[in-house]
């Protein structure tokens, strides 16, 4: 790894932590060629009604696990997800949720990444896919991106 891709990477990590929505989760992520991976301790405001994680929780981890993976091979602009699939495979109510995305192709213009959640036990808790493509938005200092 060069010292350029890594400043990328830390570059990312802080846009990541600056956006307004991160405030709210307060995950945390590290980021590496093709891969990041995002933790988020479980907190019951997280809950539906049954007192288990909300899927939207699952859903954002995914996303941006994924979303930086892909976005930690793209060095000019900022990234989109163009779609994602989503499996729950178990329910969680308690201590950490950590997903791991990596990017499994890679074209001109479209990125594939899968991410995998799991637990504190390191149980697998869910899955999905997603496709990324280029934007045109420049990776800026206005985007968080410094």
């Amino acid at each position: 790894m060069t010292p350029n891709r890594d400043e990328h990477y830390r570059k990312l990590e802080r846009m990541y932590h600056a956006a307004p929505t991160n405030e709210y989760f307060r995950p945390v992520i590290r980021i590496a060629h093709a891969t990041a991976d995002v933790r988020l301790a479980v907190r019951p405001d997280f809950f539906h009604a049954a007192s288990g994680v909300h899927g939207s929780i699952y859903f954002k981890l995914l996303d941006d696990a994924t979303f930086f993976a892909a976005s930690s091979l793209v060095e000019d602009v900022f990234v989109l997800t163009a779609s994602f699939n989503i499996y729950f495979l178990r329910p969680i109510s308690s201590g950490e949720m950590h997903a791991r995305g990596t990017i499994v192709s890679r074209s001109t213009r479209l990125l594939i990444g899968e991410g995998v959640v799991t637990d504190s036990d390191g149980k697998e808790i869910a899955r999905g896919t997603g496709t990324f493509m280029p934007s045109r938005v420049p990776l800026d200092e206005r985007l968080g991106y410094r």
